[in-house]
């Protein structure tokens, strides 16, 4: 059998291994997906556990996305150019570094948005989500613009994609929201704010919302945050995380065992799943 594990901390919460192992049995693959919580501390002994034969990859997630590059042996270049990694494939002992969640990004705007040429973004968030999302919009949108509660966060992270892609970006902080995101016909949520257990909390003030916008929540715990009721009620346009969630996880699918991740069967089991955490 071929291991697959997910490395972070914490990671009880997560719904890959339902859906990872719902794909794994459906295409009768010999492989399971497990849970390794890592420490921080304990991140480089245990990357080296994961060069073993019977380890086919594994996910990364937070805190390590950044962390584990140095103890990798080389990235793909979505994630060299992210400067993040979510999935790591073993090649007979070396370890080679993606980022499945820039381009889970992209797929779940074409689909929900169109054509995404001429998008005027605003993404909220400055971290590692932020700038997957921002990697993936960057050949395709007008103008992006990254909002933070750390302002300057923002704007560095800005100047990064800006040198790296050579497209209109700019940061600055909440402050800005207002402006931004009148402008604006995208609005992402990279922040885990409204995520559960603090469901009644939101990024922006509903008044900011307008008709007709596209806002995209990467939270999918809930499936219906505060921000996408709020949304809805303003006549916007709306898609959660989750389909975010499975995307990623068929992307890293496909690596691994080099077959075409069941996405429909995944979506039901990480939305069951979900359900059964609240139950």
């Amino acid at each position: 059998m071929k291991l697959l594990y997910l490395l972070g901390y914490p990671v009880a919460h997560s719904l890959s291994p339902a859906m990872q192992n719902a794909a794994l049995r459906a295409l009768g693959l010999g492989y399971e997906y497990r849970l390794m919580p890592v420490p921080p501390t304990e991140l480089a002994a245990k990357v080296e556990e994961m060069r073993d034969i019977s380890v086919a990859g594994f996910n990364v997630t937070i805190p390590h996305k950044v962390a584990i590059i140095p103890h990798l042996d080389e990235l793909d270049e979505t994630a060299s150019s992210v400067g993040a990694v979510n999935t790591v494939v073993n090649m007979g002992g070396r370890l080679r570094g993606y980022n499945t969640d820039s381009v889970a990004s992209t797929r779940v705007l074409l689909e929900a948005y169109g054509p995404l040429g001429g998008c005027r973004a605003v993404i909220l968030g400055a971290g590692g989500a932020a700038r997957a999302v921002a990697c993936g919009l960057a050949p395709h949108a007008e103008s992006i613009t990254i909002l933070a509660r750390d302002a300057v966060k923002a704007e560095m992270l800005a100047q990064q994609i800006r040198r790296q892609k050579g497209c209109e970006i700019q940061g600055g902080g909440l402050a800005d929201a207002a402006k931004a995101i009148n402008n604006a016909d995208l609005l992402v949520n990279a922040t885990p704010i409204g995520m559960h257990p603090g469901v009644d909390a939101t990024p922006i003030e509903a008044k900011l919302i307008k008709r007709g916008l596209l806002v995209f929540d990467l939270v999918y715990n809930p499936e219906k945050t505060r921000l996408l009721g709020d949304a809805e009620a303003a006549g916007a346009r709306t898609v959660g995380g989750l389909r975010m969630l499975v995307y990623q996880g068929a992307e890293a699918f496909n690596l691994w065992t080099g077959r075409q991740a069941p996405v429909e069967l995944m979506i039901g089991a990480a939305s069951a799943a979900l359900g059964g955490a609240h139950a």
